[in-house]
């Protein structure tokens, strides 16, 4: 049995989509699980309940953490640390491996690539928490004979990412024919992943002994594009005139004001300040994998939306 904890997200709907090609029993917990293959296994669990995390990981060969929780930052900070107890103690009592979907918060603002070696330096208090889970994990990696791994993204991109910044402000706009947006500087490189590799690359994680142990970055293409020249492409794609502004901080700061998901997100804005360069050569050498271009993740996207 492989088990996905927050199989209702973006990357649990990709892992489950890929993991048939390594198992046929599949176990989906959620607060609402929804099946994505008909032979899965459906399972409601809150993951703060403690015992309901425990009934959710009995029998699992495998589990992979990939839930999410509301943008604010107290709930990270005090249901995050929670969860990855629950989890990680479960995991222990019923000798399941683990593996952890996380993102690059920890790293903080970085001045070029971000890799596996990249120290954790956080720059938002969302980031300290990420510390801490990735400390706790990291804590079990360090362990001899290891049965734990921990995986990062950077931000997302596909057709399937309907809250992503660029779903939102980009291609969402574009195919209004409104005038698309970026945030903060558009002049800058930024790194995004595209989740079906996520997705693919996290069930190859799974079900590979040798990867447990480790940290790794999720393949990603590395030839990032500026904003500039990513809403260059979405416009191309859709046959119209690339049109777009920037959201500089301080109009941020005033939206924040009347919206909480933008409030949140001010302390993030770094990402979008400079280059945001994401390294996974160290995937793509060990599993011979090369990411989805940008222009042709594009294509797709827009292909889905039109």
């Amino acid at each position: 049995m492989q088990t996905i904890l927050g199989s209702g997200g973006v990357i649990g709907t990709e892992l489950a989509k890929n993991l048939p090609q390594f198992t046929s029993r599949i176990r989906l917990v959620s607060r609402h699980p929804i099946k994505v293959n008909q032979s899965d296994e459906i399972l409601s669990a809150d993951l703060l309940n403690k015992e309901q995390v425990m009934k959710a990981v009995a029998g699992s060969a495998v589990v992979y953490l990939t839930a999410g929780l509301p943008y604010n930052k107290r709930i990270w900070q005090t249901q995050w640390p929670v969860i990855m107890n629950h989890v990680i103690e479960s995991c222990i009592i019923h000798d399941a491996k683990l593996v952890f979907f996380d993102n690059v918060y920890a790293y903080g603002r970085v001045d070029g690539w971000m890799t596996e070696e990249t120290p954790l330096n956080p720059s938002s208090q969302k980031g300290e928490v990420r510390k801490t889970l990735d400390e706790m994990i990291m804590k079990e990696i360090r362990t001899p004979n290891s049965l734990a791994t921990s995986e990062g993204a950077a931000e997302f991109h596909a057709h399937n990412t309907a809250l992503s910044f660029v779903n939102v402000l980009v291609f969402q706009k574009s195919r209004k024919g409104k005038k698309a947006q970026w945030l903060i500087n558009d002049n800058v490189k930024h790194s995004l992943t595209y989740t079906p590799d996520a997705g693919k690359a996290t069930a190859i994680l799974g079900n590979t002994e040798s990867a447990y142990g480790q940290v790794w970055h999720l393949p990603t293409d590395k030839n990032a594009l500026t904003g500039k020249e990513f809403i260059e492409s979405v416009a191309k794609e859709f046959g119209i005139a690339p049109r777009s502004m920037v959201l500089p901080r301080w109009l941020l700061q005033i939206v924040g004001l009347f919206n909480g998901i933008i409030k949140e997100s001010i302390e993030m804005s770094y990402q979008n300040a400079g280059d945001y360069l994401f390294d996974s050569s160290k995937f793509e050498q060990a599993f011979n994998f090369k990411p989805m271009p940008y222009r042709s993740g594009i294509q797709e996207t827009v292909k889905s939306m039109t």
